[in-house]
């Protein structure tokens, strides 16, 4: 019984160990990707120079668009490299080119200093961005599931899932800070460049982390039988159950928490600063209090799936998605006085995105077998996130600019949402019991 204590400890240890290299990891990229779109006004006017303002808040969200575009494309590399020579090689990588690509964003030069050129650089960092996410988001939720056993999957890998809205609360509190001590002229000359300076420390600290992490049981399993795929792709595609279940984590699970992420994480705080002219810091201090709100709710979700099964949890995040993200931001455009009503509104927001993506990272894994498990859930996890969510912001400001209201453009996410809940209820199966050495 000691000895059996004693496994269980270390393997606790071990366990700890891995999730907080990896999401730290994780951290970094969703820090490094998304201080871009917590900018997306400030780079506006200093890369996108334009007599109309909303032409230039247009630019600047394809730009953030770009990157996200080409998610896909670093899945497609990355996922099938991680299935043919293991999780952890890929985790270097794409730590390194996310870490190198977001530095040199901080020492670009503006339109006003390099003219044409300053943009095009701009572009070119981001489809760098973009192909180092697609390798890493989605391959952590794979290596952190294999790691995390047969009992409380959905628990233990929720935690990953807090590495975005961290990622995006770290980089508001310091562009916030900035802007309390800088003046509006320090920061649009300077201040905005700091928060990629500082990614370079964290770059060091994650890949001094991942130097110690070691190769999933499951693959290592694969690699002494010789099971793995040559071809994860080419197999993925040929088998008619692997393409049906791509298929659904498309559609229903990544499309379903990107599209929430993106309205609840990155669109409303854009909707308030544009439309409903709210003061930037007041902006931000309510998405600080959305974000930490999220945390508890996300690892709540995550243990619920454990309990009641990943199908309900997420379908009901998706169905209450559809039903209220309208209602929601017609409440802020017409109640915009009271802060304390915004910063319910913001938190009940948060709670329908912490249901569907609470229990994703263990249904990322448990949805495909083991030997091409990475390249079957990081391609169809970074579409869904690069085209559908990545380009949710600049299609539904499009919408809005054309249908000339501040609200129209939503009923984009609401349909998809709808539909994506539909289809879950029928195909999606239930997998929080499945063996993962499978």
């Amino acid at each position: 019984m000691a000895a059996t204590a004693s496994d269980s400890q270390a393997s606790s240890h071990s366990y700890r160990k891995v999730a907080i290299a990896a999401c730290f990891g994780t951290f970094l990229e969703w820090y490094d990707f998304l201080t871009f779109a917590t900018l997306a006004v400030v780079f506006a006017p200093l890369f996108f120079p334009s007599s109309d303002p909303s032409t230039a808040l247009l630019a600047s969200l394809a730009t953030f668009g770009v990157g996200m575009v080409v998610r896909p494309i670093g899945a497609a590399i990355f996922g099938s490299i991680g299935d043919r020579i293991g999780r952890r090689p890929v985790f270097m990588i794409t730590i390194t080119l996310m870490g190198i690509a977001t530095v040199c964003v901080g020492f670009l030069p503006t339109y006003a200093q390099a003219g044409i050129w300053a943009p095009i650089m701009l572009v070119a960092l981001r489809l760098l961005q973009g192909l180092s996410a697609g390798g890493e988001i989605g391959g952590s939720a794979v290596y952190l599931t294999e790691h995390a056993g047969d009992s409380n999957r959905g628990f233990k890998t929720s935690f990953l899932q807090l590495m975005g809205p961290l990622g995006i609360l770290v980089s508001t509190l310091q562009i916030a800070l900035l802007q309390s001590y800088l003046t509006p002229e320090e920061f649009l000359s300077w201040g905005w460049r700091v928060p990629f300076w500082i990614s370079l420390i964290l770059l060091l600290i994650a890949f001094k982390a991942r130097m110690a992490l070691e190769e999933t049981p499951i693959y290592l399993k694969l690699s002494q039988t010789e099971t793995h795929s040559k071809s994860p792709l080419r197999d993925n595609f040929k088998d008619p159950e692997t393409r049906k279940r791509m298929f659904l984590l498309f559609f229903c699970i990544s499309a379903g928490g990107a599209v929430l992420f993106f309205c609840v994480q990155v669109y409303t705080s854009i909707f308030l600063k544009t439309s409903v002219k709210l003061a930037p810091q007041l902006v931000d201090q309510l998405s600080v209090y959305a974000t930490i709100a999220l945390l508890p709710l996300t690892i709540f979700a995550g243990w619920l799936s454990d309990k009641v099964g990943r199908k309900p949890v997420v379908v009901t995040g998706l169905a209450l998605g559809a039903t209220l993200i309208l209602p929601a931001f017609h409440f802020l455009q017409s109640d915009s006085n009271s802060t304390a009503l915004i910063a319910i509104v913001l938190i009940g927001l948060s709670g329908i995105l912490a249901l569907v993506v609470g229990p994703q990272t263990a249904l990322l894994a448990e949805l495909f077998p083991a030997k091409t498990r990475n390249s079957a859930a990081t391609l169809p996890h970074n579409l869904a996130a690069g085209w559908i969510g990545g380009l949710l912001p600049l299609i539904v400001t499009w919408l809005n600019q054309h249908w000339a209201s501040n609200v129209a453009g939503l009923w984009y996410p609401t349909i998809f949402l709808a539909s994506g809940a539909v289809v879950a209820i029928i195909y999606l199966p239930e997998t929080k019991k499945i063996n993962l050495n499978i």
